[in-house]
């Protein structure tokens, strides 16, 4: 389900000018979130619905006969898992949740054959910055659910036949899901960012892991300028040959584009 995109706050662009391409770097992120146990795990992204453009952020598919998924944001995972995602400059709306239920029952019904995909075998999970105030109460109160947070940034949406979980990325666990919680305008916390640098260098060769921290690199360089200059500088001096042979790959391709 492709959002519209909206002119980020100037603070929020980055120094190019271009909007921060968030989807990928989230669809890296879960996979390396899921990254002990992607055996088990089929991943899609932007699964298309129909020939219309509508599509889901992300599908990940559980594969048959795959024992249950233990990483604490996919305890809830069935065979097709939906996922939602909002950039940190974006908020998860009272309508973003009946888009991805009607999607969510619309890929259910658009196979082809009666009952193919069992209604039981489904879940919804919302993945947002900012705590969905107005949508938690609209849940209440409206629908008549009931919200249990087992964990630090996940909430169960209880009530409904389909399994839906929000998870509030800012209010994740840094220990638990560290890639997750660091995919963000708003890095802060040195300690965590130890932890993120430290778990990148063991793995930069990794594509997943150069797409998440490229973003996280470029969303936050305007941190220097609030005091976090030794933070910024270790990301910025650790992702500068990655970025620096991005520069060139590009100033080629310009140059090839000339003759």
């Amino acid at each position: 389900m492709k959002q519209k995109r909206k002119q980020l706050p100037e603070k929020q662009q980055p120094a190019d000018g271009k909007l921060l391409q968030w989807h990928p770097a989230f669809y890296a992120d879960l996979q390396i979130e899921f990254r002990e146990e992607t055996e088990k795990l089929k991943f899609e992204r932007e699964y298309l619905l129909s020939s219309k453009p509508m599509a889901i952020d992300v599908l990940i598919i559980k594969k048959k006969n795959a024992e249950p998924i233990h990483k604490n944001i996919g305890k809830i995972f069935r065979q097709y898992n939906i996922i939602e995602y909002k950039s940190p400059s974006d908020s998860l709306s009272v309508d973003d949740f009946y888009k991805v239920y009607g999607y969510t029952n619309f890929y259910k019904a658009d196979t082809g054959k009666v009952n193919e995909i069992p209604i039981q075998e489904l879940t919804i999970t919302l993945v947002s910055k900012r705590y969905p105030r107005e949508l938690i109460r609209h849940l209440k109160e409206v629908r008549h659910y009931t919200i249990d947070n087992p964990e630090e940034g996940i909430y169960y949406v209880i009530g409904d036949i389909l399994p839906i979980q929000i998870l509030v990325t800012n209010r994740l666990s840094p220990e638990k899901n560290l890639w997750l919680y660091s995919l963000t305008d708003t890095l802060k916390d040195m300690s965590v960012t130890r932890q993120l640098l430290e778990d990148y260098k063991k793995n930069k060769d990794d594509q997943l892991y150069q797409a998440v921290m490229e973003i996280i690199v470029k969303a936050n360089k305007n941190r220097l300028k609030e005091g976090k200059r030794d933070m910024c500088n270790a990301l910025l001096e650790l992702m500068k040959d990655e970025l620096d042979e991005k520069r060139e790959e590009g100033i080629k391709e310009g140059e090839s584009l000339g003759e």
